[in-house]
């Protein structure tokens, strides 16, 4: 009879624990897709910043040591990614092939001018700092205009702050439902041993050695839970790989390491508070308060 009782009460334990780990894993399988739903909207955000150009037209006038010059001057500035200098014969046989006649041969004359093609850093795509940035290129003497899509920057920084913000706002919500998930199958898995605890502290056993093997067991369930999640994660990205080559999950190998060691930190440390939090409650309560 009492080892019937013993293996019924062995594989509750194990239940409980199977129940904890696919629960940990869950939620920090579905906070892990968030993570990289967070991190390549950031990505794909600066990849869209930094096909802005800025373009700089030139005087016709202008000095091949001056155009150097100021070439070399805009490449040492911080806010610039890549430059190009096109010429206007570069430029009218480009403009040819887009429109698909000779404008020259029409006009006589080729009206385009010279110009630089100045790429930006996405930290700097926004429409306060592209202004100062004109401000400044138009001050040289050579330069005859600068270009660029204003209403494109404007309408790309106005959407990325409201994706950003939702995004943003869904993450904490999701993490505090994560919280919430996680601490509920921790309980309910001390819940099972209430009667242990309340019998250790009987027979004169402090809350410390009552709660330490819990809590170890409580971070070994969220240290499982974290690699399953983490296993399915990268599934998730090998498939999306194969299938969607475009989107270079793969690429930034650092950032998924973070994300992986963020997810193993934030379930070994909920299972670890949810735990003590458990034992806690558990070893203040009163016998007869067990059986409810």
């Amino acid at each position: 009879m009492s080892k019937s009782f013993e293996k019924y009460q062995n594989r509750r334990l194990r239940s409980s624990y199977a129940s904890v780990v696919i629960s940990v894993a869950l939620v920090l399988f579905l906070l892990g897709l968030l993570g990289l739903l967070i991190i390549k909207t950031k990505s794909v955000s600066d990849h869209f910043k930094e096909q802005v150009a800025i373009t700089v037209f030139l005087n016709d006038n202008a000095k091949e040591k001056a155009i150097n010059n100021l070439q070399a001057e805009i490449e040492k500035e911080d806010y610039v990614k890549s430059v190009e200098f096109i010429s206007k014969e570069t430029a009218a046989k480009l403009y040819s092939a887009d429109i698909g006649e000779d404008f020259i041969a029409y006009l006589g004359e080729n009206p385009l001018k010279n110009a630089i093609d100045i790429y930006i850093k996405s930290e700097f795509v926004t429409p306060e700092q592209m202004t100062d940035i004109e401000r400044k290129l138009s001050e040289n003497k050579i330069v005859f205009e600068v270009s660029y899509d204003k209403p494109l920057i404007e309408l790309l920084t106005n959407n990325i702050k409201r994706i950003s913000f939702w995004v943003l706002a869904f993450s904490i919500v999701f993490a505090l439902i994560a919280v919430v998930l996680i601490n509920s199958a921790i309980r309910l898995s001390v819940y099972s041993k209430r009667f242990t605890i309340k019998t250790m502290q009987m027979v004169g056993a402090t809350k410390g050695f009552i709660r330490k093997p819990f809590i170890w067991s409580g971070i070994k369930l969220g240290f499982l839970g974290s690699l399953v999640a983490i296993i399915g994660i990268l599934g998730v990205i090998y498939y999306l790989d194969q299938n969607i080559p475009e989107i270079q999950l793969l690429e930034d190998k650092i950032v998924l390491a973070m994300l992986f060691g963020a997810l193993i930190f934030i379930g070994v440390m909920i299972t670890f508070m949810s735990t003590y939090i458990a034992t806690q409650r558990f070893l203040n309560l009163r016998t007869e308060e067990l059986y409810y």
